[in-house]
This record gives structure tokens, C-alpha cells and sequence, in this order.
């Protein structure tokens, strides 16, 4: 195995606190949402930093894959991660939906994309088997 690179950050308080980045980029106060909203609107959670992280990482499987398939143009495609903050009786779950719009191709490609960059994507081998991932393929009517 080959590090390519390392990311690295730092909470202090949980879910009432603060994360940072080592090289400060993100910077942001953390509050757990509630009914309302969230108590700051300036904050995030860990399930907003997730649904970035992994929405980002599936969209580079996506194009990759599609490379891979000889299709040179996505468009304006796009994947939205849905994280869904669950409870049950034994305790708090994650759900993920990914969205995937691609404006470009049939549904027959489409899901061929879509299925295989979920083979692909560090974020889904990481969660398989720990988390449900909902796949939704988005096309142009």
C-alpha cells in the first residue's frame, strides 16, 4: 500500500464545539441540529462534513469510471449525499442516499456508472456492510 496523502483535523467539544483543519481551511464551529434547525446557522455537523466528503469522493469515482467506459463528457453532472442521522432502540445510525445526476447518458449507462463508482469509491467500501447507501440515478427527461 502507497500513502498518496494525508488529511488531518482536530475537534474540541463534540458535537458543541469546534473543528479545524491542520492548514485551517476549514475552520468551523460544530452544533447538533435540532427540530428547529440548527441553534448556529454559521455551523456545521459531522453529517453535513460527511455528506460533502462523500458526495465529493463518488463524483471522482463517477468520472473515473465513466473514463473507463470511453465517456469523455458528464456535462454538468453532479452527487448530492443525503446523510441521514437515525436512532433506533440500541443506539444511533447513519443512512446515505447519493443522488447522481448525469446529464449525458441513457439510463443503461447511467447505472452502469453508477453502480460500478460505488465499487470504486473509498467512501462506499468503507461504509459497505456498515451503513445502507442508497444509489439514485438522475437523468434529463
Amino acid at each position: 500500500m502507497k500513502t498518496i496523502f494525508e488529511a488531518k483535523a482536530t475537534n474540541t467539544g463534540g458535537r458543541s464545539g469546534h473543528v479545524k483543519s491542520e492548514d485551517g481551511v476549514l475552520d468551523l464551529p460544530i452544533s447538533m441540529p435540532n427540530s428547529k434547525g440548527k441553534p448556529d446557522p454559521k455551523s456545521t455537523n459531522p453529517e453535513e462534513l460527511f455528506a460533502a466528503a462523500y458526495s465529493t469522493c463518488y463524483a471522482g469515482a463517477v468520472e473515473a469510471v465513466a473514463k473507463n467506459h470511453d465517456i469523455d463528457d458528464l456535462g454538468d453532472f453532479s452527487v448530492t449525499a443525503i446523510v441521514a442521522f437515525n436512532k433506533e432502540d440500541d443506539g444511533f445510525f447513519l443512512e446515505v442516499t447519493l443522488d447522481t445526476y448525469l446529464p449525458t447518458v441513457d439510463k443503461k449507462m447511467g447505472e452502469t456508472i453508477i453502480n460500478e463508482a460505488h465499487e470504486m469509491c473509498p467512501y462506499s467500501k468503507a461504509t459497505r456492510d456498515n451503513i445502507t447507501v442508497h444509489l439514485n440515478l438522475l437523468l434529463d427527461e
